[in-house]
């Protein structure tokens, strides 16, 4: 029996993500991490695109002491469901600019009432030190370590519009496809050490990549300006 729903859930999840689009031939010749940092610029200007989403973002991006994008949050399921993607982590500096990035990879399971797949494009403001304290520890659930309102939503996402003040992260997405159930509380964020070891040459900790103005990373060069455009 449950192979056949696991087997169904995969039909599910296929027909509603459709097609992946492929990479770019230039893409295709970057590191992982330069690819993903380059997909976040994408990722954030259609976030910022959307009628709903550009004007409250935008004021939060501005006040917020970090950002995690997202670039492509996969979510599928059926009756057990889970999420999963990469995304870049960057914050504020004590001049106002925005510092060097830090990788982490986001993820989730759960189980209940809920069928389809969907990629998202995922913007989160962080904005609070705290927030920023408990995304900066090797693992951090939302909701649960840290809190979590789920900003005004665009397209085919949870129909959720929490504008809980006061909340440590504020979320932004837009999405492809069609997921019902679920939402951001529960995920995990955890840090992605080996990633930034080989971006950088050289074992830094999250916390220092993120305070030590000295680290550029220039390849988040276009990421930093896109942030600072809004």
């Amino acid at each position: 029996m449950w192979t056949r729903v696991l087997l169904l859930g995969a039909l599910v999840f296929a027909v509603a993500l459709g097609p992946l689009p492929a990479p770019t031939p230039a893409l295709a010749q970057e590191t992982p991490q330069q690819e993903l940092l380059d997909r976040a610029v994408l990722a954030l200007a259609e976030v910022r695109q959307d009628a709903r989403l550009g004007a409250p973002m935008a004021t939060a991006l501005r006040q917020a002491k970090g950002v995690i994008i997202v670039p492509n949050l996969v979510k599928g399921g059926f009756i057990i469901g889970g999420e999963g993607g990469s995304g870049v982590l960057l914050a504020r500096l004590a001049d106002g600019s925005w510092s060097a990035p830090s990788f982490v990879v986001m993820g989730a399971a759960s189980i209940g009432l809920q069928i389809g797949g969907s990629i998202s494009e995922v913007v989160f403001t962080i904005m609070t030190d705290e927030g920023l304290n408990a995304v900066l520890v090797n693992k951090v659930k939302l909701g649960a370590d840290a809190g979590l309102a789920v900003g005004p939503i665009g397209g085919n996402v949870e129909a959720s519009t929490t504008t809980a003040i006061g909340a440590d992260i504020y979320s932004y997405a837009v999405s492809q496809g069609l997921f019902g159930g679920g939402a951001f509380e529960g995920a995990v964020i955890s840090q992605r050490h080996a990633w930034n070891k080989s971006f950088y040459g050289a074992d830094y900790l999250p916390r220092r990549i993120l305070t030590d103005a000295t680290i550029t990373g220039p390849g988040a060069d276009a990421l930093r300006a896109a942030l600072d455009s809004g």
